[in-house]
């Protein structure tokens, strides 16, 4: 990398703005400064929030035929991959095009120098590959045929650390300049192409990492540049799109959502983007969870935390029915939430042991997993000892969706009582966790989740750290038992800016509009859709990496 500052047009600021100081604009940073381009990121929060939603994930990355898969005795490949992939995406749309094809690119680089390149940098992996978006039980349809979800050590801020120190690398060589509390309001376009933005200077707030900031206005900036990335993130902090774009194959938006994200995950910049010519595709398309719980230490407003479950637990829906075959926790994301919005309600209810909470049981995010996001190898090996983890514990014993009882007869009484004016029928559920029961005194048996349960177990992942042993819930020595009403969590945007292989933002005819580029949420990942309708987990980071690496790239050479 050369370290003296490159020549630019006096026309120009810099080679290239990028727009958000998130995984992907870090990303295509990195790829520019070693391009030896300069560079201005903006940013409408204060530095600390350098990393934006990935350094609160859990740093689950999709990678195919890894060591840490064949290490356990998985047997994975790029066609394998590809089938699950395009099974699970659907892509049915004329304007899924570029989305097919940032797939297959994307799935070819999981199988192949991602790992390396992850390396290279430093980014290591826990050793237990995990099973997420398990599937609708076909062959050829939605889901993972096999664990995919490496964990990175350091979870999501071990994943932003590399480029962040990269960035700040180049900050002290000259090459790179950060420009918070800086909001873009507008691309500039002359005669045709992108040469810079402008926008508004917002006070100075010096708010924690994720806390909603001022938006008062002191001042306004223009920059120009070649190039112009927008990489902005998704929608999930604004709950006017998610209800603006939210698709009708799932029902009715939901009365009331918890959040993900924080409250700078507003989608502004796709309008804008819109409004500088760049196309919008598939913004119908987006990915939230049923498994939301209630903070009960807040950092934004309504902010919720993904509980990861294991297989194990019942699920109920509000008014105490059954989830359908198989929609059982950790299957299909989407399908749950379908289905739950079928109910005419927006919530649903695990069932479960305290013998199932300790080993299946993992919450989303890096702050709810100080072990893994510290590198702490004792407090590691707590996760294999008695009892819950220390975060899973104090939600159980404090959040205000769980329920503790030590018998049946006093949880239903509880999650009757908790139910309001729904019509919760406690005697349904009783007959459920009665003939689950029953179940269990035979090694076989026709119950397909329970199946499922045993079948996971032949995989030593599931069984050390995953998937409990099956077991009765009423026994007293599996309790307590243990009711979770379940919320509706936003979190990620699947449609959005539509762009080629190479980043560029392409207009509604398909063609790319001069100097502008995008990356990361704001283009669904990649192409304006790469997941198409579902996603198989641990690909959202992994598509930021992709994505932001793509852009950076080919902007580089203008």
């Amino acid at each position: 990398m050369s370290s003296s500052q490159p020549s630019e047009s006096p026309a120009t600021d810099a080679h290239a703005i990028v727009i958000g100081a998130g995984l992907a604009g870090l990303v295509a940073a990195c790829e520019l400064v070693d391009a030896g381009k300069r560079v201005i990121i903006v940013d409408q929060e204060n530095e600390h929030n350098i990393g934006g939603q990935a350094w609160w994930s859990f740093g689950g990355l999709f990678l195919v035929d890894s060591p840490e898969q064949r290490r356990l005795g998985i047997k994975d490949s790029q066609d394998l991959a590809l089938q699950d992939w395009f099974g699970t995406a659907g892509f049915d749309r004329p304007e899924d095009e570029w989305p097919r094809k940032w797939a297959r690119a994307y799935v070819q680089w999981a199988a192949g120098e991602k790992r390396s390149w992850l390396a290279s940098r430093g980014i290591k992996f826990f050793p237990v590959v995990g099973w997420a978006e398990r599937g609708d039980g076909t062959a050829s349809g939605h889901g993972n045929s096999v664990p995919r979800f490496h964990i990175t050590w350091g979870t999501g801020p071990g994943v932003v650390e590399p480029f962040a120190k990269r960035v700040a690398d180049a900050q002290r060589a000259g090459l790179v300049e950060i420009r918070h509390r800086h909001r873009v309001d507008e691309l500039i376009v002359e005669d045709g192409a992108v040469v810079g933005a402008k926008g508004a200077i917002l006070i100075n707030d010096d708010s924690p990492r994720g806390v909603a900031s001022s938006r008062d206005v002191v001042g306004e900036f223009e920059l120009r540049a070649k190039a112009v990335i927008v990489a902005s993130g998704g929608i999930g902090g604004n709950h006017d799109l998610v209800r603006k774009y939210w698709p009708e194959r799932m029902g009715k938006a939901p009365k009331r959502m918890l959040t993900g994200v924080p409250a700078h995950v507003d989608g502004r910049m796709l309008e804008i983007t819109e409004n500088a010519g760049g196309a919008l595709i598939n913004q119908d398309r987006m990915w939230h969870y049923t498994e939301g719980i209630e903070n009960f230490a807040p950092v934004w407003d309504k902010h919720a935390i993904r509980i990861l479950p294991g297989p194990s637990s019942l699920w109920f829906d509000a008014t105490g029915k059954r989830l359908p075959v198989p929609l059982w926790p950790g299957f299909d994301t989407l399908g749950t939430l379908e289905h739950i919005m079928s109910t005419g309600y927006d919530y649903s209810w695990f069932v479960l042991t305290q013998k199932v909470i300790e080993k299946e049981f993992a919450l989303s995010g890096s702050e709810q997993n100080p072990d893994l996001t510290g590198k702490d190898l004792k407090l590691l090996a707590q996760r294999l000892g008695k009892g819950a983890p220390a975060p899973v514990e104090a939600f159980k014993q404090k959040g205000v969706d769980f329920i503790v009882r030590d018998t049946l007869d006093e949880l239903l009484k509880e999650m009757a009582a908790r139910s309001g004016d729904v019509p919760f029928d406690a005697q349904t559920v009783r007959a459920e966790v009665q003939a689950h029961d029953r179940a269990i005194t035979n090694d076989f048996g026709k119950d397909a989740q329970l199946n499922m349960v045993r079948q996971a177990r032949h995989y030593t992942g599931d069984k050390i750290i995953r998937v409990a042993s099956p077991h009765q819930f009423q026994d007293p020595s599996a309790g307590p038992l243990i009711a979770v009403k379940l919320n509706i969590l936003t979190r990620k945007s699947l449609g959005g800016i539509h762009t080629d292989l190479d980043g560029r933002v392409l207009d509604p005819s398909g063609a790319p509009i001069p100097g502008l580029y995008a990356a990361g949420e704001a283009t669904g990942f990649g192409g304006g859709g790469v997941h198409g309708y579902r996603a198989l987990e641990g690909t959202f980071l992994g598509g930021c990496l992709f994505s932001g690496r793509n852009a950076g790239r080919s902007s580089s050479t203008l």
